[in-house]
């Protein structure tokens, strides 16, 4: 009976201890984000570009240290850290996004959170400063998911988020890209599209979020969307699997639902994170797509495979561990 008592006193003992972790914050945490994938190598960025890439990829992982060290919540954080990639010229989202045929910015972006699976995107929008907040304002404020084009821009505006004329998006570089584009009459897909943005992350509290930003693919018409916005393709989050987010050929992610399709061999097959992101790595690449993504799981193990000669990508651990990294040499 006295080793009995004491075995109940000692669960009850290590019940309080995680109580008490929960509530001064002790659980880890983690954010990953990636800035897009493609064909480049050393030689084809001047250093003071890498440098400058380097720079805001490190001030995006700071900003959402920041909202997850202070016991913010993942979706705080991918929104924050997100919006700071859209505001940045270097990506393709929000400012610096590529132009469609007829020379406008058209964006996308999506969210998802693990724990109640709750989701919102947006996609061919031109006059929402940033997108990903439109997506969250879908998921939080409507009965919706998806949102597209005029009505999408419509709800924004009367959710308060800032408006601006399409021409804000404007660089040069993304203009040049899509003349250049014209003039060689080549195929969309060997545009400057590599840019794409994306963040998941792991609260303190263990909640996984997963979110996406986009302005597509240089020279896209018809309307085209991409995987970013839809919900299992480029993005996906479940607390009991992994969060995703992806960047890449986006019609290849979307015939595969790539984001969901990691999470259910993690939940079907009962793989382990990397394992999972490997065997859908081998699917896209047989299929012919190009591209990457990043993942996290509920535990803060953490991925970012791709099969092309660069990923904008990096990561950072509430122990502190921070990587950036650019090219696949730097594997």
């Amino acid at each position: 009976m006295k080793y009995c008592r004491f075995l109940s006193g000692l669960s009850l003992c290590l019940i309080l201890i995680q109580a008490a972790s929960l509530v001064t914050g002790q659980q880890n945490y983690c954010l990953v984000i990636h800035g897009g994938a493609g064909i480049m190598d050393p030689g084809s960025i001047p250093p003071e570009k890498q440098a400058a890439y380097a720079y805001h990829l490190n001030k995006a992982l700071t900003i959402g240290d920041s909202v997850l060290k202070q016991g913010g919540t993942s979706a705080e954080a991918v929104v924050r850290t997100i919006s700071y990639l859209e505001d940045c010229p270097l990506f393709n989202a929000g400012k610096g996004a590529v132009f469609n045929w007829e020379g406008k910015n058209e964006l996308d972006a999506s969210v998802m959170e693990g724990a109640s699976l709750k989701a919102g995107a947006v996609s061919g929008v031109k006059t929402i400063k940033n997108p990903i907040k439109a997506a969250v304002a879908v998921m939080n404020n409507s009965e919706h998911v998806f949102l597209s084009g005029k009505g999408a821009e419509e709800f924004a505006r009367k959710q308060g988020l800032e408006i601006v004329p399409n021409r804000y998006f404007y660089t040069k570089n993304r203009y040049e890209s899509l003349k250049k584009l014209k003039e060689r009459e080549r195929n969309r897909n060997q545009g400057d599209n590599h840019g794409t943005v994306g963040c998941v992350a792991l609260d303190k509290m263990g909640n996984l979020c997963a979110g996406t930003s986009t302005g597509g693919m240089t020279g896209k018409r018809y309307g085209r969307i991409g995987d970013t916005p839809v919900i299992g393709a480029g993005t996906y989050a479940d607390n009991a699997t992994c969060a995703v987010s992806c960047t890449g050929h986006g019609e290849y992610f979307i015939r595969l639902g790539v984001a969901r399709d990691v999470a259910l061999q993690m939940d079907y097959l009962g793989l382990p994170l990397e394992k999972a992101a490997a065997n859908v790595m081998k699917k896209l690449g047989a299929l012919g797509g190009t591209g990457g993504f990043i993942a996290l799981d509920r535990k803060g193990n953490l991925t970012m495979p791709f099969n092309t000669s660069g990923m904008f990508r990096g990561y950072i651990k509430s122990t502190g561990e921070k990587e950036i990294a650019i090219f696949a040499t730097d594997k």
